[in-house]
């Protein structure tokens, strides 16, 4: 058993596919195959479940998988971390996040982190939701995650909180509430909502708070990203309810308007490592600078 027969097996889970996880990791999907049969012949077990459109770990599989998940993504933060030490290099900081958030939460940050260790470069890559940030991150593919934070705690991560998000209703500005100064839950009670990503932890949050207030607004086809259901609110092709962020509202955006909705609580937003304690200092400062920025904008800094 090798720790490439492990890294394969890993992908093969995490893709649903041989060969998804052949073209992850550029290799052939029968060298894939040879990996897996490996693992299963010295574990005596089957491993993984052949189905017409994929594969599917089995019970042995899945506690293996969530071992490996766990070992490798430690082993492979640490080569990279080795890896610079030896090289001697500024390095590199990987971020994984959604759409919106270098816009909104990173941008003013990034320009300052540059300034301070130009050598250093900042990898960001794109997740759909919550749930492949914490993938990525527990696989050692990234330093950092910047996630919509819940209650919950994940196994092997530590989550940091940063800033709180109040709710709006974005809406046009010739829209029957566009002059008032807040709504509450109750008065989107049958109102027809553009709806955020349907594997957002904003969404669900969103549906459920609504639900305990006794209110169900129907929901259209979700969009991408919040800043275009913000985008199509203000062309008066809906209404939104969405978290309030910089960059939204203001002289730059005259037809939209952003209603507060204060009984809803907050959405908190934040950052999710595996360990602050081995973080790269440059990782850790890219951190604390956006932390720091975050702070200035919400009127706590």
């Amino acid at each position: 058993m090798t720790l490439d027969d492990l890294r394969v097996f890993a992908a093969v889970c995490r893709s649903g596919s041989l060969s998804a996880a052949a073209r992850e990791l550029a290799c052939t999907q029968s060298a894939v195959s040879q990996h897996v049969k490996r693992l299963e012949k010295e574990l005596g077990l089957s491993l993984v479940e052949r189905h017409p459109r994929g594969v599917a770990p089995t019970y042995a599989g899945r506690v293996l998988h969530a071992a490996v998940t766990d070992g490798l993504g430690t082993i492979d933060h640490a080569l990279h971390r080795l890896e610079e030490l030896a090289r001697g290099e500024g390095g590199s900081v990987r971020i994984t996040t959604g759409a919106t958030t270098v816009r909104h939460f990173m941008s003013a940050a990034v320009v300052r982190f540059r300034r301070r260790f130009p050598q250093v470069s900042l990898e960001f890559q794109t997740e759909t939701s919550r749930r492949r940030c914490f993938d990525t991150l527990a696989a050692g593919g990234v330093d950092l995650a910047w996630i919509t934070l819940g209650p919950e705690a994940v196994r092997g991560i530590e989550q940091r909180p940063v800033v709180a998000l109040p709710w709006v209703l974005a809406v046009a500005a010739g829209d029957p509430l566009a002059d008032r100064e807040s709504v509450r839950p109750a008065d989107l009670e049958g109102a027809r909502l553009i709806g955020l990503p349907g594997n957002s932890a904003s969404h669900l949050r969103l549906t459920g708070w609504l639900a305990e207030a006794g209110v169900r607004p129907a929901f259209d086809t979700g969009v991408a990203d919040w800043d275009t259901a913000v985008l199509l609110a203000g062309m008066g092709l809906g209404r939104a309810v969405v978290p309030a962020l910089p960059g939204w509202g203001g002289s730059d955006h005259p037809d939209l308007r952003l209603i507060p909705v204060p009984e809803l609580p907050a959405l908190t937003a934040g950052w999710a490592v595996r360990s602050w304690d081995t973080l790269s200092p440059p990782a850790r400062a890219f951190a604390d600078t956006v932390s720091a920025h975050c702070a200035e904008w919400n009127g706590t800094g």
